[in-house]
């Protein structure tokens, strides 16, 4: 049992690191990482020119604690989109790098997309 999930880690990890060696964000153009768990969402809007993050929020974040975009849903993954929008115009970022890790881009990912783009963000 134990074997079994340390392989599904490994292969996780290699799967994010062969996307992510491709992806660079820089001040001009962010990256924006997705971390999606069986409950949560989280998004980050990351410098790795200067090795900060410029802003992130998620599903379990104050805000979305006691609504209904508290949890991983199609619903909840839009209004992330636009949130992290509204964060990226705060900091005048208009292109961004998405950053998609081990997952695929479909469902929950997909409507996140959408979102970011429906509050003016491109990519």
């Amino acid at each position: 049992m134990r074997s079994e999930s340390l392989k599904k880690q490994n292969k996780q990890l290699k799967r994010a690191l062969r996307v992510r060696k491709h992806l660079r964000g820089s001040t001009a153009k962010p990256r924006l990482c997705v971390v999606k768990s069986n409950k949560h969402i989280q998004v980050q809007l990351i410098d790795d020119e200067k090795g900060i993050t410029l802003g992130t929020t998620a599903t379990f974040a104050k805000e979305f604690r006691n609504t209904e975009f508290n949890h991983r849903n199609k619903a909840s993954a839009r209004k992330l989109g636009e949130k992290i929008a509204e964060i990226a115009k705060k900091h005048n970022v208009k292109e961004i790098v998405f950053d998609r890790g081990p997952f695929k881009y479909h469902g929950v990912l997909a409507e996140l997309a959408d979102g970011a783009r429906a509050g003016g963000l491109q990519f």
